[in-house]
């Protein structure tokens, strides 16, 4: 059958976070517009969209591709929500004969701004990295958010990110910063150099994001300068926050263990600067998996663990 792809433009640009639990309003939409296209009653779904919407797509041709989806896949018998973004909810639906991914957009009035229903693709699972590697950095670091639980780590609350590291610098008195902290050069992390992990391949490099004023974060540009490694063993390395104008590597580049990607940074969604670090299964995030990291050999609070994920407090730094 012919696969139907409808997308309306959207005046706002995708964010990079996105949330993990369906909104009322995106409930009550998706679950009229099941309703609706079950009965056969692609009137009522018309209903539903905006202006702008109804002028895009007429009643006679979003009838007509209705009708030809339920003779060629059936009715919806199973619809559930994966995540939603700034402008959008996603949906794995599940038709009698086919299995689609619906993406759906709503305005404050609950109207139907844009949808696609295109085919779904099983990505592929990944629970751990298998490729063996050092911590991207030099000298002990302190890890600020680390581990399985919210209590230990926010980010399991997201889907791509939560196997992610907040890491950073601490002196003995517990402080990331040498004075008042007001400046980015007072904090210890602030242009130390991170390193590849391992081999690869650079998937994406973005720089020229200014760095923040402690405190104050950019949520709009949520991952600052960013670096994807893609390894060998197709696992995406994501960097995050890098310092403004330090990128050093391109994509398409073939890198080596150890070489210098930039410089540690306080850009995008960050009160200060710090590396957020995970890894996940596909390179886009917004549809991608996190993946339980490992490094392989390095010092935790002062003893030698091999095979190691970091959590929360821990003191790390690799083997000499």
């Amino acid at each position: 059958m012919r696969h139907f792809l409808f997308i309306l433009a959207l005046t706002c640009s995708i964010s990079h976070l996105f949330a993990q639990t369906e909104s009322r309003g995106y409930k009550a939409v998706t679950d009229k517009f099941q309703s609706a296209y079950n009965a056969g009653k692609y009137d009522s779904i018309f209903s539903m969209l905006s202006a702008e919407t109804k002028q895009a797509l007429p009643l006679d041709k979003l009838t007509g591709f209705f009708t030809n989806l339920k003779t060629g896949c059936g009715q919806i018998t199973k619809k559930q929500f994966i995540k939603s973004t700034s402008v959008a909810a996603s949906y794995k639906t599940t038709f009698e004969k086919a299995l689609f991914m619906l993406n759906i957009s709503i305005d404050n009035n609950a109207s139907i701004t844009g949808f696609t229903i295109t085919p779904y693709n099983s990505l592929p699972v990944v629970e751990r990295n298998t490729t063996k590697l050092k911590l991207p950095f030099k000298g002990e670091w302190n890890v600020l958010w680390g581990g399985d639980t919210k209590e230990l780590n926010y980010h399991v609350q997201s889907e791509a990110q939560k196997n992610a590291f907040d890491i950073l610098i601490k002196d003995n008195t517990g402080k990331s910063f040498k004075t008042n902290g007001s400046s980015n050069e007072d904090y210890y992390a602030f242009g130390k150099e991170l390193t590849a992990p391992c081999d690869g391949e650079i998937a994406m490099a973005v720089d020229g994001v200014k760095d923040n004023i402690p405190g104050v974060m950019n949520p709009m540009m949520a991952l600052g300068n960013c670096v994807i490694l893609k390894t060998d063993n197709n696992e995406f390395l994501f960097f995050a926050h890098f310092k403004n104008h330090s990128i050093q590597v391109k994509e398409g580049q073939k890198i080596k263990q150890g070489q210098l990607l930039g410089l540690c940074g306080n850009t995008g969604n960050s009160s200060e600067p710090h590396l957020h670090f995970h890894i996940q299964n596909v390179e886009n995030i917004n549809i991608a998996t996190g993946v339980k990291c490992y490094f392989d050999k390095i010092i935790v609070n002062g003893q030698l663990k091999s095979d190691y994920s970091p959590i929360q407090k821990d003191k790390i730094s690799n083997q000499n």
